[in-house]
């Protein structure tokens, strides 16, 4: 794939992408936004948020969610999907960061993944949230970076990889939030393939 052809592709894409506020966005702490990043997988984002909003006036930083039950945690966020495991994971989560990061998320991608319930794709959204050059990959990054040929793998890592070749560095922290904000307004596969391959056709 040419460089030129997937920027031109990707400006196309910004330009008919939703605005909705995806779950890992506008956070009063990077404690938050770590928190519900772990929320949010294979859960919608607005309901992420919702339950967030309610666990965070409970529980605003790491020290307070340390302290709490696994019992409480999951009455507050059974609305997101596996939640009694991400009860667990955030409990766990928020302890680590109170013992061993003064309640602070580290902008490590090393020491982000060693907490529990963050795997790469949660760690590099965080990371991209907050600045850094990170690509997250997840379904929708995946899917229509295949489909327009950026890359060839269908491998979270290898297509990390590959995205990372393709695109310039300033562009590696922006493109989970297009590419999943035009995921999550055209829902339906046949719009959605019908979009990209006028895209295809006109780059």
């Amino acid at each position: 794939m040419n460089q030129k052809i997937a920027l031109k592709q990707l400006e196309q894409i910004d330009k008919l992408k939703g605005d909705m506020r995806l779950a890992g966005e506008k956070w009063e702490t990077k404690y938050q936004t770590l928190i519900s990043i772990i929320l949010s997988a294979r859960t919608l984002d607005e309901t992420t948020i919702k339950v967030c909003e309610i666990l965070f006036s409970e529980y605003p930083d790491a020290k307070s969610l340390s302290k709490s039950s696994e019992k409480k945690i999951q009455d507050i966020i059974k609305r997101v999907n596996f939640y009694k495991n991400k009860s667990n994971n955030i409990l766990n989560c928020a302890r680590a960061l109170d013992e061993q990061y003064a309640g602070e998320p580290p902008m490590d991608f090393s020491k982000l993944i060693q907490l529990s319930g963050v795997g790469g794709k949660t760690a590099n959204v965080f990371l991209s949230e907050y600045g850094d050059d990170a690509i997250g990959i997840d379904t929708h990054v995946s899917y229509i970076s295949q489909y327009l040929g950026w890359v060839e793998s269908d491998k979270p890592d290898k297509i990390e990889e590959e995205l990372r070749k393709l695109f310039p560095r300033k562009k590696w922290k922006i493109l989970n939030t297009i590419l999943v904000r035009f995921g999550k307004k055209y829902t339906s596969r046949k719009e959605k393939d019908r979009l990209l391959d006028e895209i295809k056709i006109i780059f």
